[in-house]
């Protein structure tokens, strides 16, 4: 067991790759607590993990107070903590004619400063555990799609982030701090999103090589794979690093003649 007895918090987690995460976390014996604005869904996760390992919190995290409540009923529930993976965020769609400042600022709070607010109420408990914290950003953090403007921007803001609190929480209070960028993921809501583009239910079973070398694009459960070597112990000291996890180079790679066809991530 990877993973055994540590308690960890998976914002975002009732479905996609926060909840692939939080199963397999299970898997290698910890005990999760699960977040998300989908109570049904969140029920059905909790079912499937068992109440002895897991318990649901249904709560916007921009809300006033909803970081100090995750890391409460973590520490009410199993008496510690051991690690924070934030994984929720809004993906959604704006270019700079479309994207104002009341959309950029709902982005950024969501997806940038709810993440630093978590990690600062669970600070304490973390310190008490040597624990470490792992954000799930995005390879769109390095520029981004024209049509992923604002969710770039927070992605870019949440890997400085890490950057930075890896370098001085180790130093200061012994907790680790690294961040997965994941590419194209098949999840719940990718799904959803190109049926809402137009796209036939079976869009992702035929991808340009472009875009899917493999011949598919990833799955939440490789990300959640990725994800157990940060929250166990044999990534050791490491900290402040950003992986990103993609099936070809981003940077340098040569870009596409055709972008009508550019996939969101």
């Amino acid at each position: 067991m990877r993973l055994n007895e540590k308690v960890i918090i998976v914002t975002g987690s009732t479905m996609g790759i926060g909840k692939a995460i939080a199963k397999r976390a299970v898997a290698e014996g910890a005990k999760v607590v699960l977040h998300g604005l989908e109570e049904d869904l969140g029920l059905e996760v909790l079912a499937e993990l068992g109440k002895e390992n897991a318990v649901l919190h249904i709560e916007d995290l921009s809300t006033d107070g909803s970081a100090q409540r995750l890391v409460d009923l973590a520490v009410k529930t199993w008496g510690k903590l051991d690690a924070v993976v934030n994984n929720a965020a809004m993906v959604v769609t704006s270019n700079i004619g479309n994207t104002d400042k009341a959309f950029l600022v709902k982005v950024l709070d969501v997806n940038t400063i709810a993440p630093f607010l978590l990690i600062q109420s669970a600070l304490p408990h973390l310190t008490k555990t040597k624990g470490m914290i792992l954000n799930i950003g995005s390879v769109n953090a390095w520029s981004g799609e024209p049509n992923l403007l604002a969710y770039s921007i927070s992605k870019g803001a949440l890997m400085t982030m890490t950057r930075n609190l890896g370098d001085a929480l180790p130093r200061e209070n012994g907790v680790r701090v690294n961040q997965i960028n994941p590419g194209w993921v098949l999840t719940e809501k990718e799904m959803e999103r190109k049926k809402q583009h137009g796209l036939p239910a079976n869009w992702y079973e035929d991808l340009p090589a472009m875009y899917a070398p493999a011949g598919r694009i990833l799955w939440p459960e490789e990300i959640a794979a990725a994800a157990i070597y940060w929250l166990g112990d044999e990534s050791g000291p490491i900290s402040g690093q950003v992986v990103d996890l993609e099936q070809y180079p981003m940077m340098g790679r040569n870009a596409p003649k055709d972008t009508s066809t550019i996939p969101s991530k």
